[in-house]
């Protein structure tokens, strides 16, 4: 199914229209029905899910060395969560003695 065909909606048979709707305080794509029944895409409804997941939990990072820079090991849960992958750009601040990476 293309991302810009309409559902059958289960309760009512009609046809769901593509829509962005609210899961869990975050935005994504999904289908809604005049019946008013909602259907969100599974895959960033998956992701929503494994963030909320891994958001309170904490991870022990390795630091590591290549050559005359000290290195993160970022954990594969977070990183699969994060979407992250090798050669893409991060801030680092420093918050007294802690760091703080963002995306």
């Amino acid at each position: 199914m293309k991302k810009d065909e309409g559902m059958k909606c289960v309760r009512c048979r009609r046809i769901a229209q593509p829509a962005k709707l609210r899961f869990q305080q975050y935005s994504l794509d999904g289908w809604k029905c005049k019946c008013g029944e909602e259907y969100f895409n599974p895959l960033q409804a998956e992701k929503i899910l494994t963030l909320n997941k891994i958001k309170h939990q904490k991870f022990h990072a390795k630091l590591g060395r290549i050559k005359s820079n000290l290195i993160v090991r970022i954990p594969t849960a977070v990183e699969a969560a994060l979407g992250l992958s090798k050669g893409e750009e991060v801030t680092i601040r420093v918050k007294g003695k802690s760091i703080e990476i963002t995306m």
